[in-house]
């Protein structure tokens, strides 16, 4: 997408917008404006968001003392949103744009050295019963933390076992369906053939097949609002909910160093090619404002280290090794909420010259219209083994249109 085609996508958002005031524009935070076909065989939603973050971050140097503060002010987030269906609801769709330079970063030949505006584009097709089939770019059904929208976090980003191990989006068909036991007991199954290289790859694919299976059991039901896929307590359950859930993802002759993601690893003939196995553990439990969720993941190699073809080495290797991400909180009355996040971090030294990590998090939000308009803050302690302790302290304003 070039800039010309960003103008004359904000010329049509803003003449749909004074068409839509014309008439009974949706309430805050449920979209700019909701159009369906006269003859009902479609519809689109169009929704945007914006995330401004400040970030200070203090370092420890070699006498102990915590050096001047780091100081950065960043647009983090800034997306467009369509989503409705066509010709039939069981045929749903979804686009989401990415225009913060975060989002769009990453340019390579791979992506022909265009960037990376566009987040998801996925048909969702309910062919039979309770099977749907998901055909395009989108998020893997990977780690919990990962799937939940960055607009619904519960702190102000995701924790250090997400940045590490996740599987984010990739461009590939998937086959979801769920089915009811004893009565609220609710089980969905999850699985995903994908090209294993990350989003918007143009170049075809370089190594094998990605291939991830998730397993999701909700003993009490469904959460309110969606709730497993929230942070926050922000609908009080007033029953237990509780979600378990198991992901395995394996990447055959995968050529980037953290399985889908990160950078790839090249040699002398190429591509350097291992299979990357990546195994997710995770839950969600909320009842009355408290809220629990836990994440363990495990990632291995069949050959980590990277080699030419003569056995030499080429200084990548694949990130393996294994993380536990434990975080809660509890929404007072007036929707303040405070939160706390336990992050542990552990890549085999041997391949990754990394050591241990430990970083703990206090968090404090302030939910005025729920995720739509709220305003969270921060405060962690990085400790690293050998290496140097950081504090990080951030404040964050989230709106939803």
């Amino acid at each position: 997408m070039t800039f010309r085609h960003l103008i004359v996508l904000f010329v049509f958002l803003g003449t749909v917008i004074s068409y839509s005031q014309e008439t009974n524009a949706p309430k805050f935070g449920k979209g700019l404006f909701n159009l369906v076909g006269k003859d009902s065989t479609w519809s689109m939603k169009i929704a945007a968001r914006m995330q401004f973050l400040s970030t200070n971050t203090w370092n420890k140097g070699d006498d102990d003392n915590w050096v001047d503060p780091e100081q950065n002010f960043l647009v983090r987030r800034a997306r467009l949103k369509f989503n409705g269906f066509a010709y039939t609801p069981k045929l749903k769709y979804k686009i989401e744009l990415g225009l913060s330079n975060r989002d769009i970063s990453g340019a390579s030949t791979y992506t022909s050295n265009a960037p990376r505006y566009i987040l998801d584009a996925v048909i969702m097709w309910n062919f039979y019963k309770n099977f749907e089939l998901w055909v395009g770019q989108t998020k893997l059904p990977g780690n919990i933390e990962r799937v939940i929208s960055s607009g619904n976090l519960q702190q102000v980003d995701r924790s250090l076992v997400n940045s590490r191990f996740n599987i984010d989006r990739d461009q590939g068909i998937q086959l979801r369906h769920h089915f009811y036991v004893k009565d609220n007991f609710l089980i969905r199954e999850k699985f995903a053939i994908s090209q294993g290289e990350g989003r918007n790859i143009t170049s075809g694919n370089l190594g094998g097949h990605q291939y991830t299976t998730r397993l999701e059991l909700l003993p009490f039901g469904t959460f309110e609002g969606n709730g497993e896929y929230s942070g926050s307590d922000l609908q009080r359950e007033t029953n237990p909910k509780l979600m378990l859930a198991a992901t395995y993802d394996s990447n055959q002759n995968a050529v980037k160093t953290r399985s889908n993601q990160d950078s790839y690893m090249t040699n002398d003939t190429g591509f350097y090619e291992t299979n990357i196995n990546t195994f997710f553990l995770d839950a969600m439990f909320k009842y009355q404002g408290f809220s629990l969720m836990g994440e363990y993941v495990h990632r291995d190699a069949k050959d980590p280290i990277a080699k030419n073809s003569d056995g030499t080495l080429t200084g990548d290797e694949v990130q393996v090794g294994h993380g536990l991400n434990l975080q809660t909180g509890y929404l007072f009355r007036g929707n303040w909420e405070v939160s706390g996040r336990y992050t542990e971090i552990n890549l085999d030294e041997a391949i990754t010259g990394r050591n241990p990590e430990t970083q703990y998090t206090l968090g404090f939000s302030k939910y005025i219209v729920g995720h739509k308009l709220k305003v969270q803050t921060d405060l962690s302690y990085l400790s690293v083994d050998g290496g140097s302790d950081e504090i990080m302290y951030r404040l964050q304003l989230d709106v939803h249109f």
